[in-house]
C-alpha cells in the first residue's frame, strides 16, 4: 500500500512497504524543458552521492534504477532523533552525538556536503544513526562549505533541542575534531560564518 509520507517544494515522498520512494515534483512556472533538465540532474546527483555515502555512513540502501525524477530506498523504521534525542539517558545522549560527529567528519573527508543537516534528517536504528534526506546535498573540498554544514547542525540543535544544545553540540564536535585531520581549519571557518551571521 502506497501512502505519503511527506511532501516539500522540491519533491514527494511516498512509503510503499519497506521502501521509500522519492519523485521530484513538476514545477509549472519552468519551461517544460528545463523542468525536466534540473529534476533530471538534481535526482541523479543525489542517487549518486547517497551511493558514495553508503561506502562511508549508514544511509538508506538505494534501489538503483536509473530512472529520471525517481529514487528507490530502504525504509529506515527507527526513531527520529528531532523527536527522541532530549529523551534518552545522558549516556545514550553522549554515545550518538559523537556517531553524529564521526558522521559528518566522514562525509566531510570525503567532500560531501549534506547540506541540511538537522536531527529531523537523523534517524536511530539498531543503536546506529542514519542520516537521510540528501536532497541538498553537493560535493565540495570548500573549508566555507564544511563550516556552512556545522553551522546548520548547530543551528538546528539549538533550535530543536535546547535545553541540551550546548552539551550536545561540544560532544558532535569533540568527535568530529578526531575523525577528520582538517577539523581545525573549518572551526575557524565556521567560527567567520557565525560572524557573518550576526552582522547581517
Amino acid at each position: 500500500m502506497k501512502k505519503i509520507i511527506s511532501q516539500g517544494a522540491e519533491a514527494i515522498i511516498i512509503k510503499e512497504g519497506n521502501k521509500i520512494i522519492k519523485e521530484r515534483i513538476k514545477k509549472s512556472y519552468r519551461i517544460k524543458e528545463l523542468d525536466e533538465k534540473l529534476r533530471k540532474s538534481r535526482t541523479r546527483k543525489e542517487r549518486k552521492i547517497l551511493l558514495k555515502a553508503s561506502k562511508i555512513i549508514n544511509v538508506p540502501k538505494v534501489f538503483v534504477k536509473d530512472e529520471d525524477f525517481i529514487i528507490e530506498m530502504e525504509f529506515i523504521n527507527g526513531k527520529k532523533l528531532s523527536e527522541n534525542l532530549d529523551f534518552f539517558e545522558r549516556e545514550k545522549q553522549k554515545e550518538i552525538m559523537k556517531k553524529i560527529g564521526e558522521n559528518i567528519a566522514k562525509l566531510h573527508k570525503e567532500d560531501i556536503i549534506h547540506g541540511d543537516l538537522t536531527t529531523s534528517n537523523m534517524i536511530l536504528k539498531d543503536e546506529k544513526v542514519y542520516f537521510v534526506d540528501f536532497g541538498l546535498s553537493f560535493i565540495s573540498k570548500r573549508t566555507e562549505d564544511k563550516a556552512v554544514d556545522l553551522h546548520l547542525i548547530k543551528q538546528a540543535l539549538e533550535a530543536k533541542h535546547w535545553k541540551n544544545f550546548e552539551k550536545f553540540f561540544k560532544w558532535l564536535i569533540e568527535s568530529y575534531k578526531k575523525n577528520y585531520e582538517k577539523a581545525e581549519d573549518v572551526l575557524i571557518r565556521l567560527k567567520q560564518v557565525e560572524k557573518r551571521g550576526r552582522y547581517k
